[in-house]
């Protein structure tokens, strides 16, 4: 194995971490040593990262434009480049892949000021602040989607068309096949959304299931995240209207669990995007509203042009309309199996091979 490894650089959180871990067990599939540099919201997501080792540097998320705010971004990003340099000069990678989040702005630029090969990666349909700002300056681009907005004119050369790494426990269940729901049979709906999802799903959906009716109601299965202060009260909803639920904060067997759901609601973020395709799982993808970069709002609508979903803005889904759509989907079963098929067709099931190759690509000019 590879003693100088290659650094991937990730935001804390789940839809940066999980494209990030599957190159990290390809690249250790092909004999290199992968590390980790991140924030401490990882913690959450990535305990079981398959790196040597996982650093933390200072970052900042530009939150607000008022000149203190600007100034304390400004000097936690500073002190965050410093520490990469050193710690960049410690281990000296052979290359830097960044995978959006501001704390990938640090190790990426300290990567350039020491000359070191550096590539981002976009999971979305449209880039990414931090990786907008990115594009400009690192020497390879790799992209999820054939067209990519706000993807500056001066980064087109550098741009390579890998698709979204999917981790190895979802590559495990593409080939379970989806089993669309029987007459009379338990019908299996998963719902999972991110802190923000999960408090509007929370409202939403016990509002939503008691419209429909009784004997359709006692066939249901709902495995549902939730916020801890939202889990005991949701529970109780469920209770009362006659509804089997499996409420949780965070579900770590969330592939196993797509793969056994005849329905999944969800938000639109890059990896539930990804995750869906592919083990193939029909969805009502509802996107963040309010998003800065309409960036969910882009993915759920490709879903959709696909076939392999439906795409409800938060605004226009009340619970008159979600029951609606619940009763029609699983009246018709064929709509699900048609969907999970189309899903599946829109998959990149190398994706993550063809980012390897690029990080290879960059370690070779830096032997």
């Amino acid at each position: 194995m590879s003693i100088r490894p290659i650094l991937l650089a990730a935001g804390g959180t789940g839809g940066h971490l999980f494209p990030a871990a599957a190159l990290a067990q390809e690249l250790g599939r092909r004999g290199y040593s992968v590390e980790l540099v991140t924030d401490d919201r990882a913690e959450k997501y990535g305990i079981d990262f398959p790196a040597r080792a996982i650093h933390r540097i200072p970052s900042a998320t530009m939150t607000s434009k008022s000149p203190v705010a600007v100034a304390r971004t400004f000097w936690q990003l500073g002190q965050g480049y410093l520490d990469a340099l050193n710690l960049l000069k410690g281990v000296e990678p052979r290359a830097v892949i960044g995978f959006g989040g501001y704390p990938t702005l640090p190790p990426i630029f300290a990567a350039r000021s020491l000359k070191i090969p550096t590539a981002i990666h976009e999971q979305n349909a449209v880039m990414g602040r931090a990786n907008r700002l990115l594009a400009r300056f690192v020497d390879r681009v790799a992209l999820s989607f054939p067209e990519t907005k706000k993807l500056h004119r001066r980064a087109q050369a550098k741009v390579r068309l890998t698709g979204m790494p999917v981790r190895d426990a979802v590559i495990a269940y593409r080939d379970v096949a989806y089993v669309a729901p029987e007459p009379a049979s338990r019908l299996l709906i998963l719902i999972f959304g991110g802190s923000q999802g999960a408090h509007f799903f929370s409202e939403l959906l016990p509002q939503a299931l008691s419209r429909l009716p009784s004997p359709f109601r006692w066939r249901l299965t709902i495995v549902q995240q939730a916020r801890d202060e939202d889990v005991a009260s949701l529970r109780q909803a469920y209770k009362d209207i006659n509804v089997a639920a499996h409420i949780a904060t965070f579900f770590r067997d969330l592939p196993e669990r797509i793969a056994t759901a005849h329905l999944v609601i969800a938000r639109s973020g890059a990896s539930t995007v990804a995750e869906l395709m592919s083990i193939g799982r029909p969805s009502i993808l509802v996107p963040l509203p309010h998003a800065l970069d309409n960036d969910q709002l882009e993915n759920a609508t490709r879903v959709q042009d696909g076939g392999g979903g439906w795409c409800i803005r938060q605004e226009d889904l009340t619970p008159e309309r979600l029951s609606r759509e619940i009763e029609r989907l699983f009246g018709a079963p064929e709509l699900l199996a048609k969907a999970a098929a189309k899903a599946k067709a829109m998959a990149q099931p190398y994706a993550v091979k063809k980012l390897a190759d690029l990080a290879e690509e960059l370690a070779r000019e830096n032997p």
